[in-house]
């Protein structure tokens, strides 16, 4: 297999199609085959697709809200789902279970059998792949808002083929966000070689008239992920999926938490996404965003993680982000039961209501911040596309292998995990460590001088310590990790 980005041939796509349709039981499925596929997906209701209802959020300036939830026993997930859609969700997840994730189907069929064996959920979420076509499409038909499949699957090709079908029409994750994140031994040229898949399968619907959203997994690792890095990775994953026929197009990004970066992110992710798309030529592309709450360490005080989520929410709005992936007050505990989930849409929602008619209002400060964005991102991506001699997936393959982009924490091996992030002194989250990734001596500069301005006030040097006090900050109650928190002496 030599990974190329190049739209797949109709031929190529249906080749490929019959070893993963063979791979499950449930991909023998009659209702898989793609002219029933086809027609059914044109029976989906506008209001219950998930690409028409991010246009419709967009065009009216609104942050719409999305938990997070999954179970393994079908009729406790539809309840599930059913109480979150009355507790005012927009739009509903089904979290898939990480056997389903690692395409491991027995050990996600031993779950579902010990769960009802037990009368409760023992897998992490719903065994989408398992249950098949007729399941999924009862979960469907169970409410009345969107469906999204949200995993962290590397390989999704069956999840996505068994999930379009049942009426989902979105799907979370790309070839680099749900491998470096989730996976420690799976090379990116075969990840992004799946997903590539994946997107084709969109494509195919696309071209019959079906429009399919996907989306790119925005946090990563969720631990001080420097903007810039995120965005990249997801215009990447946009313009892959856009080369195999994807039109809509949310991409993602998890709350750091310094306003003004938080705002500015937002902001040139949609822009950048849009400037990329159009400079390659992709054409009648609809990008929308998605702001990912604090995907950090929760306080365990319920109150004090309500307030993290209202201080997301706040942000998320003022930012103008299209949707919001909503945490529970309880996060740090467990896995939240659907009464918590609620307390945590209600929450989020209430802010981002009352802030509607809002937006953050342009600053030196946010500009400074945006063009800081705007310039690591393009520097980046010119040495992405030069590494692949123009092609996108040969340099991005690449960039990984030197570490040109690299996630700090990522437990693939497959990553470089040389840099290492940590805050400035007024929270923004800036590089401490940057190994060899891809930034000019005027970018490494800037974030040097950031840190040492930091550093100054704390009177303390810049090490490693820095990073660890800022991972341990939030659950602590505050942003920076100060040295005070830990009765360390300035």
């Amino acid at each position: 297999m030599q990974l190329v980005n190049q739209k797949w041939s109709l031929e190529k796509f249906l080749e490929v199609r019959k070893e993963v349709l063979a791979s499950w039981p449930t991909g023998n499925d009659p209702l898989l085959d793609l002219d029933i596929a086809v027609e059914n997906l044109k029976k989906v209701p506008p209001h219950k697709n998930f690409a028409l209802k991010m246009i419709e959020a967009k065009n009216q300036k609104r942050t719409y809200i999305q938990p997070r939830a999954g179970v393994a026993l079908l009729s406790e997930h539809i309840d599930l789902l059913r109480h979150l859609e009355k507790s005012g969700a927009d739009f509903l997840p089904s979290t898939i279970d990480s056997y389903t994730r690692q395409n491991r189907y027995m050990e996600a069929e031993e779950g579902i059998r010990v769960s009802q064996k037990e009368g409760r959920s023992m897998l992490n979420g719903f065994p989408a792949v398992n249950y098949g076509v007729n399941a999924c499409k009862e979960v469907f038909d169970a409410v009345n808002v969107p469906l999204q499949a949200r995993h962290g699957t590397p390989d999704g090709r069956l999840l996505a083929e068994i999930t379009h079908a049942a009426g989902w029409t979105s799907n979370e994750g790309g070839g680099i966000s749900y491998n470096l994140p989730y996976a420690k031994n799976i090379s990116l040229s075969d990840s992004i070689y799946y997903w590539q898949y994946c997107d084709r399968l969109v494509g195919y619907y696309e071209d019959h008239g079906i429009t399919i959203n996907r989306e790119p997994f925005g946090p990563l690792t969720g631990t001080l992920v420097p903007p810039s890095i995120a965005i990249t990775i997801g215009i990447i994953e946009a313009l892959l999926a856009a080369e195999q026929g994807v039109k809509n197009i949310t991409v993602g990004y998890g709350q750091c938490g310094n306003i003004i970066q938080d705002v500015a992110s937002i902001h040139m992710l949609q822009e950048l996404t849009e400037e990329y798309l159009n400079k390659y030529h992709y054409q009648n592309m609809i990008v929308t965003t998605v702001f990912h709450q604090w995907m950090g360490g929760f306080p365990r005080n319920e109150a004090a993680a309500t307030g993290l989520i209202a201080m997301a929410s706040t942000v998320a709005a003022l930012a103008g982000a299209t949707k919001m992936i909503t945490k529970t007050p309880s996060e740090s505990i467990g896995v939240p039961t659907k009464e918590i989930n609620e307390i945590g849409i209600r929450a989020s929602k209430m802010v981002v209501s009352l802030l509607k008619d809002q937006k953050f209002t342009s600053s030196e400060k946010l500009t400074e911040e945006e063009l800081q964005i705007k310039n690591e991102v393009h520097c980046l991506l010119d040495k992405v596309y030069e590494l692949g001699q123009g092609d996108l997936a040969v340099g991005t393959v690449k960039a990984f292998e030197l570490g040109v982009i690299d996630v700090p924490f990522a437990p693939s091996r497959h990553n470089a995990n040389k840099i290492l992030p940590a805050r400035d002194n007024e929270g923004s989250v800036r590089i401490l460590e940057f190994g060899n990734l891809g930034f000019n001596e005027d970018i490494k500069l800037f974030h040097r001088l950031k840190l040492e301005e930091r550093a100054k006030a704390e009177g303390r040097e810049i090490t490693f310590q820095m990073t660890v006090d800022d991972i341990y900050a939030v659950s602590n109650g505050e942003m920076i990790g100060r040295p005070q928190q830990k009765g360390q002496k300035k």
